[in-house]
């Protein structure tokens, strides 16, 4: 039995997706069942069962059984290292942990937040394994309010490459190890598309998509996290976002791999299709 953590999220569902088609035993861990009560493209493998982070109460039911988690929530310490201890005293044997590029002396805080959920769980005795991903292209969703409104947009990240992932891929690879984790245990997977792009590529990609031309009016750091409060992002959102992106702009995230390809055996989904695909959301 395989539990999603976040499955109404952006990997988690995709997860519980690709295990509904498999026909793989799997329970959904939800804080809203109505978000998922009435889905009737998944298959009677998959059960939603409600679950709060903040309650560990609520998360032995959840966990009673399970042999394999799917760790997916944002990087908030407290709530991560609940499910963890939680799927230890249950009898969890194997956790899959979608992270990011997590470092204890990163200047971004969810990246601190990621460095202390990683180093508790290897403290559990439980074995688990490190997806490590590249910035995903759903985080572009973002910027199509101001794609449609301005003809452009707004970014901190200068010419910087990114190994930007389809965020589906990521859950592919979840779902290949948590089928089969054995051969996994103690690994840890870095994340990417198949090329390295820059948001100046983005905005040639949105342009010929649109048929118009798209503008990426480059900006500084503080004008970006000035901007995204505005915009209605909480603050230390905000903060974090734009450290990001300036990180970005130094080469912080120019790495690939052909990790997503080895789990899966398919290739990961280019920026172009991607932008092919969800072009409406822009238009």
């Amino acid at each position: 039995m395989i539990l999603v953590t976040g499955a109404t999220g952006t990997v988690g569902s995709e997860a519980v997706q690709l295990l509904s088609a498999r026909r793989q035993p799997t329970r959904a861990l939800v804080r809203d069942p109505s978000r998922v009560a009435h889905r009737g493209d998944l298959a009677e493998e998959i059960g939603i069962v409600t679950g709060d982070f903040e309650r560990p109460e609520t998360l032995t039911a959840a966990l009673r059984g399970v042999d394999t988690v799917i760790l997916v929530s944002p990087a908030v310490p407290a709530q991560e290292i609940t499910v963890i201890d939680s799927a230890a005293r249950q009898g969890v044997t194997h956790i899959v942990k979608v992270t990011s590029k997590a470092s204890a002396d990163s200047p971004v805080g969810r990246r601190r937040g990621q460095a202390r959920i990683e180093a508790h769980l290897a403290t559990t005795g439980l074995a688990y394994t490190l997806l490590r991903s590249n910035a995903y292209m759903q985080n572009l969703f973002a910027l199509a309010p101001m794609v449609k409104q301005t003809r452009g947009f707004l970014m901190s990240a200068g010419e910087g490459q990114v190994g930007m992932i389809d965020a589906r891929d990521v859950a592919a690879a979840a779902c290949a190890i948590a089928t089969a984790p054995t051969a996994h245990a103690g690994h840890t997977y870095c994340l990417t598309g198949p090329g390295l792009i820059t948001y100046t590529d983005i905005a040639k990609e949105l342009s010929g998509a649109l048929g118009h031309e798209i503008e990426y009016r480059q900006i500084r750091t503080d004008e970006h996290r000035a901007a995204m409060i505005r915009a209605g992002v909480p603050e230390a959102v905000a903060t974090s976002n734009a450290q990001a992106f300036g990180l970005i702009a130094e080469g912080d995230a120019a790495w690939l791999t052909d990790d997503v390809a080895a789990l899966t055996g398919t290739a990961p989904r280019s920026l172009h299709s991607f932008i092919t695909e969800h072009i409406a959301a822009f238009a």
